[in-house]
């Protein structure tokens, strides 16, 4: 035990007489350095030295480059995406039946209508009808026109070259005939 008790004041006197090296050690840094120093301005008071020779603040340490730079959040991998968080409906207790309304006849399979001047009426029950077809161009919008020629059925051959006809779709009647006549718009004169 005597030597525990040596031990803890050896250790308690070891710190102080460090201490006290030190700073005897200072002071005579810090008169060498104000004996050392030139007077500027040649007057000799002795509390300007010391003011002068006060120890210089430590430069601050500079802060630790970051080991990575980080990267932007423009392209984030999936995984690492931000994740909302979907709504969940509730379900019926009960499905209600599906039901159908039928259509009105005027909808039911509803035709397509053209209109167009006759170019040609000499096959037999068969007229030719040219239709100025208007369209813009999807891309670039530029409105592009031209003409379709259609064979229409004519059952009583009444409309003449240069008239102005209405034609509906039909089933195919022939080859080329996929038209009938519905009326004639206008006579030609």
């Amino acid at each position: 035990m005597a030597d525990e008790e040596k031990n803890e004041t050896t250790e308690e006197e070891t710190p102080e007489v460090e201490a006290e090296a030190e700073e005897p050690a200072v002071d005579e840094a810090v008169a060498e350095s104000a004996e050392q120093v030139p007077d500027p301005e040649g007057s000799g008071t002795d509390s300007e030295p010391e003011a002068e020779a006060a120890p210089e603040p430590e430069p601050e340490p500079e802060p630790a480059a970051p080991a990575k730079k980080q990267r932007s959040l423009k392209h984030v991998p999936r995984t690492a995406r931000r994740t909302r968080t979907k709504v969940v409906r509730e379900k019926p207790k009960t499905r209600r039946p599906i039901t159908r309304t039928g259509k009105p006849e005027s909808e039911l399979g509803r035709r397509q209508e053209r209109r167009g001047v006759v170019v040609s009426d000499k096959g037999d029950k068969t007229i030719v009808v040219k239709v100025d077809v208007i369209k813009s161009h999807p891309k670039y919008r530029k409105v592009v026109r031209s003409t379709v020629k259609f064979h229409a059925h004519d059952e009583a051959n009444t409309a003449g070259v240069g008239d102005t006809v209405r034609i509906v779709e039909t089933r195919p009647l022939s080859k080329q005939k996929r038209w009938r006549l519905a009326e004639i718009v206008e006579k030609a004169k």
